[in-house]
């Protein structure tokens, strides 16, 4: 929709409850268009007023001052609205302080009839619906008249008062489970790293023999990846970086290249080989449980596979992780380039811990079972945390209809 369209549509949006109406804007509030002075004018020290200029200086509720202006065109008052009419068009803040404003903002002063925090949070609702009064221009905006013209919903003002005020309060507990929420989900991130660290810091750990890793795994990098092995001659499913996490594989990306007969032969993946990533993030390791009938992997994923029996590749796989995201004891082995990355002589050359055969089954089993409650735990808390986002929306919705 066009924003003349958008001007001119006097549709209103939904039925509203007995005593409230759909009221334009530029009706109940004082619309003042931004002007950016002089660039001399700017400094970078207080003097003057602050000087603001868009998205970039809201804080949550309040802007930030981080320039000033000595002779301000535009003027914007304590408790007016503050909303960004160039890209990204939209965002609205509450203004706490006299100060300056550049043409990326428009200050919305309230009438005796409308609460500030009514429209500042019946804006913030809609967001994504002003965007549109922006759309349709290579460089996004919102014009006096987008503004004027725009419908919001009014009840008495009474009414106005005792929602801003419920609102306030609502917000304020979903952020303090948001915090609490993240909180928890920090400590469960730290987890990993705490089980890493009472296994591989043990007592027992210390008295373990040490191994190259090229004692214990050959070691193979793949192929290299070229224009010309796209041209659909042999292809088949190849791993790469992206599909290697810590502690698993993200096959939901998987691409193809061509082989030839030997390669098949040489770097198809089987159950138990453990993966290494050479570039990305160095040393990213995760187990190939044959997942997929015929996969391969390209050069800068190093595979490994055990010698002999005596090599359980889980418990392998949680060294790698301890080595590198808890102990940092490879970090010094990546090349020194541009971009980092692991060669094949360095890896082998990796001392490696290697305790009997039942240890390394039951730390293996062990870690496994933990890792894996870990990873539940942190969904439960992301879906919780998903949910507790949406519910801004959800109660502004209910506000803005009468509902609270």
């Amino acid at each position: 929709m066009s924003q003349k369209s958008l001007e001119k549509n006097t549709t209103e949006p939904y039925k509203l409850p007995n005593g409230w109406k759909w009221a334009r804007l530029g009706e109940v509030c004082e619309i003042i268009m931004g002007q950016s002075p002089p660039g001399h004018t700017y400094t970078n020290t207080p003097g003057g007023l602050p000087f603001f200029q868009g998205k970039a200086d809201f804080g949550e509720y309040f802007p930030k001052a981080r320039i000033w202006c000595t002779q301000p065109i535009k003027v914007a008052v304590e408790r007016d609205i503050l909303i960004s009419v160039r890209a990204p068009v939209g965002p609205v803040n509450m203004n706490n302080l006299m100060c300056c404003i550049g043409r990326g903002l428009a200050a919305i002063r309230c009438k005796d009839n409308t609460n500030n925090w009514f429209i500042f949070w019946y804006l913030r609702s809609i967001e994504a619906q002003i965007a549109l009064l922006g759309s349709g221009s290579t460089f996004g905006a919102i014009t006096r008249n987008g503004l004027i013209n725009f419908q919001i919903p009014l009840p008495p003002l009474e009414i106005q008062r005792r929602i801003a005020i419920k609102l306030q309060e609502l917000m304020q507990e979903v952020e303090r489970a948001r915090t609490a929420c993240e909180k928890q989900l920090e400590a469960v991130k730290a987890l990993p790293s705490a089980y890493l660290r009472e296994v591989f810091e043990s007592e027992e750990a210390k008295k373990w023999e040490r191994k190259r890793l090229e004692e214990l795994f050959t070691i193979q990098q793949g192929a290299a990846m070229s224009p010309k092995r796209r041209q659909g001659i042999s292809p088949h499913y190849f791993l790469r970086t992206l599909n290697v996490m810590w502690g698993k594989l993200d096959l939901s990306t998987l691409d193809k290249m061509d082989f030839t007969d030997e390669e098949i032969s040489k770097l198809s993946l089987k159950p138990g080989d453990l993966l290494i990533c050479e570039g990305g993030e160095v040393g990213r390791t995760a187990i190939w449980k044959g997942e997929i009938d015929i996969c391969l992997h390209q050069n800068h994923v190093h595979r490994l596979r055990k010698l002999k029996d005596n090599v359980i590749p889980e418990f392998y796989m949680y060294w790698m992780q301890a080595a590198f995201q808890v102990f940092k004891l490879y970090s010094g082995q990546a090349s020194e380039t541009t971009i980092p990355n692991l060669s094949i002589g360095k890896l082998k050359s990796f001392l490696v811990p290697f305790p009997p055969l039942s240890e390394q089954h039951c730390i293996a089993t062990y870690l496994q079972e933990k890792m894996a409650y870990i990873d539940k735990l942190r969904t439960s808390i992301e879906k919780q945390l998903e949910t507790i986002n949406a519910l801004p929306q959800a109660i502004l919705r209910k506000a803005f209809r009468g509902e609270l």
